[in-house]
């Protein structure tokens, strides 16, 4: 298998405060009532709507994972801007960390399991990130 090179630009990224959800629910679902917080992400495809916020929806509401700590870019770059997202999974892909992605129009969120948090701080400073407090 061929080694993937990516040239990883060095971003800064706030760590958000509260622990995150990601919900799984049929295609064909309504959008639940958010629970209270400033981060949700709500996107509906063939399989599935998948619910990403800080609080768990009511029981009987899908598949849950979790909980997960964001990481989300503190600068905002292009949309057409090649290997923003890379250079952050790459370090955590080389530390076994698993994660789940989103992105706004500005930057990225990048979810890493809540147990896993500290070596993924680890591996995204090794590579030249900087992290802090939203």
């Amino acid at each position: 298998m061929a080694e993937l090179s990516v040239t990883i630009v060095p971003q800064h990224l706030y760590v958000l405060p509260d622990q995150l959800w990601v919900h799984r629910l049929p295609p064909d679902a309504a959008v639940p009532p958010l629970p209270a917080g400033p981060w949700s992400s709500v996107t509906r495809a063939r399989d599935g709507l998948t619910v990403v916020c800080a609080g768990r929806l009511p029981a009987g509401a899908g598949s849950v994972s979790g909980p997960w700590r964001g990481l989300y870019g503190a600068d905002a770059h292009h949309l057409d801007l090649p290997g923003m997202l890379a250079g952050l999974l790459v370090p955590l892909a080389g530390a076994g960390i698993g994660v789940f992605a989103a992105s706004t129009f500005d930057a990225d969120l990048v979810l890493v399991p809540a147990e896993k948090y500290e070596r993924a701080r680890t591996a995204l400073e090794a590579a030249g990130h900087t992290l802090s407090a939203d």
